[in-house]
Order: structure tokens, then C-alpha cells, then sequence
């Protein structure tokens, strides 16, 4: 599912995103207007196995819908209610930025993972995000838990990236967990954004489809370990 303004619809080959008559901006109109919702309308069937709630510019303006909207907070989590238990796993891909639809995602989610590119202004905004994440968890949402921080955009070639691990271990390393996995900075993401594929269908052995997958084997073992301690649910 996608919080943005289209990118991640784009990535994934649906170009004409303009003509789609169903997306999360669309579910959240409706659920703001109290109209009857099907989400399952909203869904499209990646030929790669991924179901996808896509957006467009629409969403934009649902964000100053949400500002006079009753219980605006639960927007999101009403508009997909109906369709969240069909799933192991719901992805939200936000945008960058902590506006009311952000607060959103956040108010219907179990765990966030905060993505801190590799460069020294991106690892300074972590104080102001966290600071929001504790706001919703004591008036919002107080399941709410933070999974880790995940490196991207990691361009080995230079000390950098390496500074801004060590920046995040000293400054908040004993407060969130910082990822293993970086995600490197590769030409052929680019590449693989502009065919509609992922990166695993367009180059399953590049570095950055070796690094998600180590992700992906990071988090799932988080989960176990703390469903085997009894200090967390995997949903």
C-alpha cells in the first residue's frame, strides 16, 4: 500500500496513474464522506505476487480533507479495515514528511521502519521523527512499535555512510535498533524503477537485491526471537 503521491505506483509500471478510478486516495475520500467502502476495488495484482492500493496526485488533497475530518487520525485505518487481516504483511510506503497522513500510517500500524539515507542531514532528522513516533504512541496508538533503522543509499566508496552509522549507534543506538543491512546505492535501481520490475525480477543477484533480502531474513528473525521471548505478536 502506498501513502504517496505516486512514486512507488510508478515503480511498479502503472504509468497512467491519472485514469485509475480506485486508490487510497479515492478509500479515504469515501471513508471521510462516510461512504460505503470496498477496499478489495482499490487492489491491483502485481504480476510479481504483490498486491498493490496505488496513488496519485489526488492524495494531496486529501491531507486538507483530514484536517476538519472526525476522528482524522483513524482515516487510514478505517479505509483498509476490511481488507488488513487478508494479509500476512501490509506495507506503507510514506512520504517524507510528518503531515496527517503520515500520522495516519502511523495510528494504524504495528511497527515502522525509519529509512535514514547515508548522508549527515538525513540522520539528523531522526530526534524530530522519533519525538512524533512517542507522541502517537502515548495518544494514538500505544501498540506502536519501532522495528529498526534501516542505512540506504550507501555509497561504499566513501567514509560517509560509515559516519552516519556510527552517528546513529551513538545517538540513538540504545533506544531503536539499528539494521544490519544497508541498501546500497546502485545504477541498476534506477533501472529496474523504469521498467515496472523490482529489482529482484530485473537483477536478483545485484547488490541490492542480495541487501533487502538480508533485510528481509533481519526482520523476520527479530520477529521470532520476540515471539519466542513473548515480548511481541507477529501479525
Amino acid at each position: 500500500m502506498q501513502i504517496h503521491n505516486g512514486d512507488l505506483t510508478t515503480c511498479m509500471g502503472y504509468y497512467n496513474q491519472d485514469e485509475l478510478q480506485n486508490t487510497i486516495g479515492t478509500l479515504m475520500s469515501d471513508t471521510i464522506c462516510d461512504n460505503e467502502i470496498n477496499a478489495e476495488n482499490a487492489i491491483l495484482h502485481h504480476k510479481e505476487g504483490v498486491d498493490l492500493i496505488p496513488a496519485n496526485l489526488d492524495l494531496s488533497a486529501i491531507e486538507f480533507s483530514l484536517v476538519n475530518a472526525m476522528s482524522r487520525e483513524f482515516t487510514l485505518k478505517n479505509s483498509i479495515r476490511g481488507i488488513k487481516d487478508n494479509y500476512d504483511y501490509v506495507l506503507i510506503d510514506c512520504m517524507p514528511s510528518l503531515g496527517m497522513i503520515t500520522i495516519n500510517a502511523l495510528a494504524c500500524s504495528d511497527k515502522i521502519i525509519i529509512p535514514v539515507q547515508g548522508e549527515y542531514l538525513a540522520a539528523k532528522g531522526m530526534g524530530h521523527l522519533l519525538k512524533t513516533v512517542t507522541r502517537v504512541q502515548k495518544q494514538i496508538n500505544p501498540n506502536l512499535k519501532i522495528g529498526g533503522v534501516l542505512l540506504t543509499l550507501v555509497d561504499k566508496r566513501t567514509n560517509l555512510s560509515k559516519d552516519v552509522r556510527d552517528t546513529l549507534i551513538d545517538n540513538y543506538g540504545q533506544y531503536v535498533k539499528i539494521y544490519g543491512a544497508e541498501i546500497p546505492k546502485a545504477i541498476n535501481t534506477a533501472k529496474s524503477t523504469s521498467t515496472g520490475k523490482s529489482i529482484f525480477e530485473f537483477d536478483k543477484n545485484s547488490p541490492v537485491a542480495n541487501a533487502y533480502n538480508n533485510l528481509a531474513k533481519e526482520v523476520l528473525e527479530n520477529e521470532r526471537t520476540r515471539q519466542k521471548d513473548g515480548t511481541s505478536k507477529v501479525r
